[in-house]
């Protein structure tokens, strides 16, 4: 486990070398440089000329700046973050006095050949330096907000699956306890591998909650699960599989899966005396996999079963969402005694690196 030092130093500052990032940056310095135009009062023929100026002293800056920044981020995230954030803002400001002071003598200085009055030359940087401790001041301060929230929000889908983990439902494991039992004298065989796949199952729940592994080993942890169920509800228990075209290499976090297959069974199949069918379907397109799983629910206790059913919806919504952001989704809906549940996810191809 990670000491608290280890903890503080990982990085709050976003990938500067990426397109989305620059364009924003951009596009601020843009819109900063027309608020500084409009805030001057000028003659009316001189303002497209200084948005101009503005706006090319306050991009070259900026650009300097990200370009900085994304250069030695590797370097900055070996630091805590208090001292990051003060190297970051040293940086600006350093960044901003060259460029100013560079400014001014390419602007005033070396096309007059003169030394313009002193004051106005520290008037000028002051003015340049004030703006960039603001905004640099206000960015810092927004980057650190915004990491801390995605932490915040990462660190309550861990405890979820945490809490996932920690409790197999008892009735579950009662029964194929029974179950076990009922079949040491009639079947040893069948008892044995009821218990070999209660142990993949125990096994499974020891993952780290931020592991991500093959979909492949989801359905053999979703399949251990069936079987040993099956022994219990015997023939009541269908289920249909259509799930050739997912790719097997893609990544998804453990328990991801078999809580919606143990859902259709504990609100569905077993609360019918006659059985249902479990259909499992899943779609590959665009990089996108869609898993559907369907089960037949009691007419009159639909609500009912989607209350139930709503808190471990809930936990692997905020653990997908952790790991794939707003790339994923959990899509609930009932049509005619159906409960339906589709799961979408980026396709990430699963690669046996040090994440």
């Amino acid at each position: 486990m990670p000491n608290m030092n280890q903890q503080s130093r990982v990085g709050f500052l976003p990938n500067f070398c990426s397109a989305n990032v620059l364009f924003i940056v951009v596009l601020s310095s843009a819109l900063l440089a027309i608020v500084l135009t409009l805030a001057v009062p000028v003659q009316a023929d001189a303002i497209l000329f200084n948005l101009a100026m503005n706006s090319f002293f306050i991009q070259w800056i900026s650009l300097t700046c990200v370009g900085l920044l994304c250069v030695f981020r590797r370097f900055i995230e070996t630091f805590t973050a208090k001292q990051a954030t003060v190297i970051s803002y040293l940086l600006i400001l350093i960044v901003t006095f060259i460029i100013t002071e560079l400014a001014w003598q390419f602007l005033y200085v070396y096309p007059n050949r003169v030394s313009l009055d002193q004051k106005t030359h520290i008037l000028f940087l002051l003015r340049a330096l004030g703006i960039a401790a603001i905004i640099g001041a206000i960015v810092l301060r927004y980057l650190y907000v915004q990491h801390q929230w995605r932490k915040n929000i990462e660190a309550a889908a861990m405890f979820r699956y945490q809490a996932l983990q920690s409790r197999i439902r008892p009735h579950f494991l009662f029964n194929c306890m029974n179950t076990i039992a009922s079949l040491t004298r009639k079947a040893p065989d069948l008892a044995e591998q009821s218990i070999e796949d209660l142990a993949d199952l125990f096994r499974a729940s020891l993952l780290e909650p931020a592991d991500l592994y093959e979909i492949a080993e989801e359905w053999k942890l979703c399949r251990h699960y069936l079987r040993i169920e099956g022994h219990r509800l015997g023939d009541r228990l269908r289920v249909e599989w259509d799930i050739d075209t997912l790719p097997e290499d893609a990544e998804i976090p453990p328990f991801s899966l078999q809580p919606l297959l143990e859902n259709t069974i504990y609100h569905g199949i077993e609360r019918l005396p006659e059985g249902g069918i479990i259909n499992i379907s899943g779609e590959f397109s665009d990089d996108r996999i869609s898993i559907t799983f369907t089960n037949p629910i009691p007419a009159a206790n639909i609500e009912d079963n989607h209350k139930s059913n709503k808190q471990a919806q809930e936990n692997i919504r905020q653990r997908l969402m952790a790991v794939f952001g707003k790339e994923s989704d959990l899509l609930v809906q009932y049509h005619q005694s159906q409960y339906i549940v589709k799961l979408v996810l980026p396709y990430k191809r699963y690669e046996n690196i040090d994440r």
